[in-house]
């Protein structure tokens, strides 16, 4: 039987990075995120509807979404954000259940009994966490977090806005059937991976 993990995580959480480690020790990862990007197709309808609420220069001349125009517009308020969310979520939850559902999608992999969904924004996501055997939360201080991410090459400001709209650490640790603490970064993390 396949077992199903959610993996969620705040920005530099080392989500990512647990996902990677997973991935190494045989688990089958879908990123959402690359999930949700793979949709916005030149010509499409969601294509269409992101440049009908986001204007139609987050297009390129080719008719593609211009990833950084769109984030730019999508995240400068909680409004926008949800109106990009209303758009996408629901074809990405049924191309997900899809996935999960089918077992082909994962057949002939080398280990196929764990499936691990790497989820940036666990709050949107979690009229969907049903499909999960467990929801497994990567953690760290956010203090900690906008170092990482500033040693990364993201400005003070802009980790702040993009956490500023992620759930606080104690909401993330409601949405996880379990937690695992990251302060302490890689190696420490890939111990805690293997005892989970």
């Amino acid at each position: 039987a396949v077992y199903t993990v959610f993996l969620i995580g705040n920005i530099a959480s080392g989500k990512s990075t647990a996902s990677r480690y997973l991935a190494s020790r045989g688990a089958f990862c879908v990123d959402l995120d690359q999930m949700a990007k793979n949709l916005y197709q030149p010509g499409s309808d969601i294509v269409a509807s992101i440049a009908d609420t986001f204007g139609w220069d987050v297009l390129d001349a080719d008719g593609a979404v211009r990833p950084g125009v769109l984030a730019e517009r999508a995240f400068s308020s909680a409004e926008s954000t949800a109106a990009l969310n209303d758009i996408v979520h629901p074809v990405l939850v049924q191309r997900l259940s899809d996935m999960l559902l089918c077992p082909s999608c994962t057949a002939g992999y080398a280990s196929p009994e764990l499936v691990v969904v790497e989820i940036s924004v666990p709050a949107r996501f979690t009229d969907a966490f049903s499909m999960a055997d467990e929801v497994l939360a990567i953690a760290a201080p956010r203090a900690v977090r906008r170092e990482r991410a500033v040693q990364r090459g993201m400005s003070y400001d802009d980790f702040d806005r993009r956490a500023s709209r992620q759930p606080s650490d104690e909401d993330l640790a409601g949405l996880a059937d379990t937690v695992i603490d990251n302060t302490d970064a890689d190696e420490g993390l890939f111990a805690k991976i293997d005892a989970w």
